[in-house]
């Protein structure tokens, strides 16, 4: 494990009780860092280099800042290791191809933390998507705000926060995002973007919408998908997953695409089977790591959720819509 920030902990934490998986030891550079670690009893590392050259490893967790995930993740790559690191998978798509393709050329399993793929309510949700619940998609709108977290430092509120809903909205539907445009604002915090309001559309038809910002005195993280049968919408923090139906699409006798009205139907409450997501993504990892098998959220999908981001960025910048298309797996932004 490098990097013991507070993700970071949380992964020594976890990977520390699995079964199937022995935690040999963590790696960061701090004095702080290191004490923790022997009040966990664990062995400890200030440079990974060390780490890397006397321990016999299979992989590494990487949780170190943006600006190091390359260095770190090329070093682990090299000496045969497979990877998970933490999104986002590196501070800018050139560092982006190069993980993936050391990874590509290595055979190695490259799985990044976009942990809320693992969410079990986000799972339940794509369950009952692809089962048709609500019809044909409409809109997609994600809500993810709060205060502004202290950890965070190299990179802006859509690098930070939007990569997540990105890629979730990418795995929920099944299909690219053809076109987007941004607002972006610097209300507060001086260094970077605290605020971002976005449209997306997709291949399908389906208006995405994305609302994130560091200003929000109350941590809120919240999707919803609107459908011609009603809408799914999800709770991150609670894993709560609630439909509303749409009674109209549900009674008439008519297809679909010649539905009239919307009215208020019935409410319902998914169960979901809690659990803690970084547990799932790890085990997740582990497993594709035991198996040879390609990783759930792998390399790929990280370049293109970062590739996304920065095309928000760059279109609050510009202020102007973006056209988006894809090639050889890399998303480009008309110019």
């Amino acid at each position: 494990m490098v990097g013991l920030g507070v993700m970071g902990r949380n992964h020594a934490r976890i990977l520390a009780g699995l079964d199937g998986a022995e935690l040999v030891a963590v790696c960061d550079p701090s004095d702080e860092a290191m004490s923790w670690a022997r009040e966990q009893h664990l062995k400890g590392y200030q440079a990974y280099e060390e780490l890397f050259e006397r321990e016999q490893l299979d992989a590494v967790t990487v949780a170190a800042p943006t600006r190091f995930h390359l260095e770190l993740g090329l070093a682990a790559l090299e000496r045969g290791l497979n990877v998970l690191i933490e999104k986002p998978i590196a501070a800018d798509l050139d560092e982006a191809h190069r993980l993936v393709d050391a990874a590509n050329s290595s055979g190695l399993v490259l799985a990044v933390g976009h942990v809320e793929r693992f969410n079990p309510a986000v799972q339940e949700m794509r369950r009952r998507l692809e089962a048709g619940e609500v019809g044909r998609i409409f809109q997609i709108h994600a809500r993810r705000q709060g205060p502004f977290p202290l950890r965070v430092r190299d990179v802006g509120a859509v690098i930070d926060l939007a990569t997540h809903d990105l890629d979730v909205m990418r795995y929920l539907l099944g299909v690219e995002v053809v076109r987007l445009y941004a607002e972006t604002e610097r209300r507060i915090h001086t260094e970077h973007e605290d605020m971002l309001n976005a449209l997306l559309k997709f291949e399908n038809g389906a208006v995405g919408v994305v609302q994130v910002n560091w200003l929000t005195p109350t941590k809120i993280r919240e999707l919803a998908v609107l459908g011609e049968r009603g809408m799914l919408q999800l709770n991150y923090l609670t894993q709560d997953l609630v439909f509303y139906e749409n009674s109209s699409a549900s009674s008439a006798q008519l297809p679909p695409t010649l539905l009239t009205a919307v009215s208020e139907g019935t409410f319902v409450r998914h169960d979901i089977e809690k659990a803690e997501p970084l547990r799932l993504e790890l085990e997740s990892f582990l497993a594709s790591v035991a198996l040879k098998v390609p990783a759930e959220v792998g390399g790929e999908d990280g370049l293109r959720a970062l590739s996304l981001a920065m095309d928000l960025v760059r279109s609050g910048r510009e202020g102007r819509v973006l056209d988006i298309a894809v090639q050889n797996g890399a998303r480009r932004a008309s110019r």
